[in-house]
């Protein structure tokens, strides 16, 4: 699910820079070009992850790309919903941390 989302991120993104063209009105374009921007960081910020922390990086992915809860997540990784609960809070403070500071390079 993951590379499926990024997969089509990836191709919004690179529709801005010369993809298909389609003729519009100023109006009506719609303003949606953050989600795709985010997501894009946020596998960025996840493979960081992975390096530091591979099973809060694969809590992460089983949450957020797999919609698995807390207890799912614990029976695929074989460990407590507690564990997975605590390192799922740890993981996203992490990774805004992460996000927030690739997003304050960008800007500067």
């Amino acid at each position: 699910m993951r590379r499926i989302l990024l997969d089509h991120a990836r191709r919004r993104l690179s529709a801005k820079r010369g993809g298909p063209q389609l003729r519009m009105s100023l109006d009506s374009i719609p303003g949606q070009d953050g989600p795709a921007v985010e997501l894009l960081a946020l596998d960025r910020a996840l493979t960081q992850l992975a390096a530091l922390d591979a099973r809060q990086s694969r809590i992460v992915e089983l949450r957020f790309f797999g919609g698995l809860t807390e207890e799912e997540t614990a029976g695929v990784l074989g460990v407590s919903a507690r564990t997975v609960r605590r390192e799922w809070i740890v993981a996203r403070a992490w990774l805004f941390g992460a996000i927030s500071s690739a997003a304050g390079k960008r800007s500067a």
